[in-house]
């Protein structure tokens, strides 16, 4: 339950604390004294979203805190636990509101985020004000109201699971059959190019080869002019070199004898001979090798031209020829793979799609069996808000099916969406001899604020809420409606933490605890104040609400009367 809430420098709200009981409050005022300020607060605190125009003017933030006791059993009193604290302390919630809209929040003095506030305070209260009333306008809300009866949440959120996984998995498979045509243009240009590069067999540096050979081809005929004019030179010619140092190394011989020192240079002398002897041979070899083949140039060029086509096709040099081969090997078996790939999904399309049927039948099958106790219970609720001819069904229909007629979204001929194959509408007849129509048609503000009090009261037996907060739930009803309000509210007190904003004496009477908000001007700025009710000045709240500010005698005659006769 909600124990204590705290508001600083929010809207026109100063500085308010407040502490809150079990049972029924009520919380009354004049219009504009900043009743849906306390809503809003309340709200914020539950997770809802911020702006800086929440800031009181000329403050720099705004502070909201709320304290709220919590069942031992309950999710936030694990949170609790997991966080190192006691549940029995209760939760702490704090918001600061900046105006530079840099907002902050705190959950038991921690700092944290928006996303763990709003699952942590799911279950702790619910507000039901116009927006309740207009949601109630919705179908799918309508839904969600009959499943929650029926207990068939987790059922429901197994069921938008399956649908939210068989939806990706269809949308990959469409991905995967969509681009399957695409890779085959791929998978036949790259076995195109593999088999291009694969034919061309590539020697290792055979354009570095290619280019030397074919230089060689071209200058032949100097390079044997040129070798065999040597070889004549230094050995074959009369007055070879080779013959003229033989000449010189025999001298060189008949001095040495004569003098020793001259043996070395005749070593070398030797040497040298014996070494042009071995070039020269050399020399006539690689002459043998050196032809003049106009043909072989031909086709040295042919194949220089078709290897430089092949690197600029493929990345300017074999060795990136060579990395091109590689990656169209990678991309060819990856090509494989995404085949596996698709039979893959579409066997995870098929297995999800079977259970999101059997779900969603089954689903499907306890709608209707709760549909009509569901009907009744809110029928028997309205009876006693005064509403007793009043006609309530569900009227519960099947999704069409999806134009193609057909796959996992599709269950016996009807389609299926997040919640399901079902779609709920409300019919209702307020009055006697009326067909039933849809609840958005025909419902007035006072029978909608009448069937918004009887869900409540029916989802409270199965609701983990504890606190239930009314705004405008009098909206459009007085006389014996309101009393019936008043006693509905207040039964519903009896397990319930249950705070309600009314401008009805006939609904505030029947509240344990009775609080005042009013507006002053202090200082040139506007102040709201909230004051708990007692005793004689509780007579005159309800005397003011009676007499519509006018206090007389009578009217504080006629609210002691009010008060006396509610039985609490």
């Amino acid at each position: 339950m909600l124990a204590e809430l705290s508001i600083k420098n929010f809207a026109i709200i100063d500085d308010l604390s407040v502490r809150f009981s079990d049972g029924l409050t009520a919380i009354t005022g004049e219009t504009g004294a900043g009743k849906s300020i306390l809503i809003n607060a309340v709200n914020l605190l539950l997770g809802a979203r911020a702006t800086p125009k929440m800031v009181r003017t000329g403050a720099k933030e705004a502070e909201l805190e709320a304290l709220f006791f919590v069942d031992s059993d309950s999710s936030a009193a694990r949170f609790i636990a997991e966080q190192g604290d006691a549940p029995e302390d209760g939760l702490m919630v704090r918001r600061v509101i900046s105006a530079n809209n840099r907002h902050r929040v705190y959950i038991n003095g921690r700092l944290s985020t928006m996303t763990a506030l709003g699952e942590i305070t799911a279950s702790l209260a619910s507000i039901s004000g116009q927006h309740a009333h207009q949601g109630l306008l919705k179908e799918d809300v309508h839904l969600l109201v009959l499943d929650q009866f029926a207990g068939l949440v987790p059922l429901r959120e197994k069921a938008e699971d399956l649908f939210n996984q068989t939806s990706e998995a269809m949308a990959r498979l469409k991905r995967l059959e969509a681009s399957k045509e695409q890779d085959a243009k791929e998978r036949d240009l790259l076995y195109f190019q593999k088999d291009e590069i694969e034919k061309a067999a590539i020697q290792r540096n055979e354009d570095e080869d290619l280019e030397a050979e074919k230089k060689r081809l071209r200058n032949a005929e100097m390079l044997q002019q040129t070798l065999s004019g040597a070889v004549e030179v230094l050995y074959g010619g009369e007055g070879a070199v080779v013959d003229q140092l033989g000449m010189i190394l025999k001298g060189m011989h008949q001095a040495a004898d004569a003098d020793s020192t001259l043996e070395s240079f005749t070593a070398i002398l030797e040497d040298k001979m014996f070494g042009l002897e071995d070039l020269a041979s050399e020399l006539r070899v690689h002459l043998d090798t050196i032809q003049m083949d106009d043909q072989r140039l031909e086709e040295v060029e042919d194949r220089l031209d078709f290897l430089s086509k092949l690197k600029r096709k493929y990345g300017g040099s074999l060795e990136a020829v060579d990395a091109f081969y590689r990656d169209i090997e990678k991309k060819l078996a990856k090509l494989q793979s995404a085949s596996g790939d698709i039979q893959e999904a579409r066997g995870l399309v098929n297995d999800l799609g079977a259970q999101l049927a059997k779900t969603v039948k089954d689903l499907s099958a306890k709608r209707a069996r709760a549909s009509a106790g569901f009907a009744k219970a809110v029928s028997r609720e309205l009876e006693s808000l005064g509403m007793g001819k009043t006609q309530f069904e569900v009227d519960l229909s099947f999704y069409p099916a999806p134009r193609n007629g057909d796959g996992p979204l599709c269950v016996d001929g009807h389609g299926v969406e997040a919640a399901g194959m079902d779609r709920a509408e409300f019919m209702i007849a307020p009055n006697v001899g009326e067909e039933l129509r849809p609840l958005k048609d025909i419902a007035s503000g006072g029978e909608l604020s009448r069937v918004v009090l009887a869900l409540k009261v029916i989802l409270a037996k199965t609701d983990a809420v504890k606190t239930v907060i009314f705004d405008e739930v009098d909206a459009g009803i007085g006389g014996a409606v309101a009393d019936a309000v008043g006693e509905k509210l207040m039964a519903l007190s009896g397990s319930h933490q249950v705070i309600c904003i009314t401008h009805l004496p006939q609904i505030a009477r029947f509240a344990a605890r009775h609080l005042n908000i009013t507006k002053r001007v202090s200082g040139g700025r506007t102040q709201s104040l909230l004051t708990p009710l007692d005793g004689p000045a509780r007579v005159d709240e309800i005397a003011r609400m009676l007499a519509g500010g006018n206090i007389t005698e009578t009217s504080r005659q006629h609210a002691l009367e009010l008060l006396e006769s509610t039985v609490n």
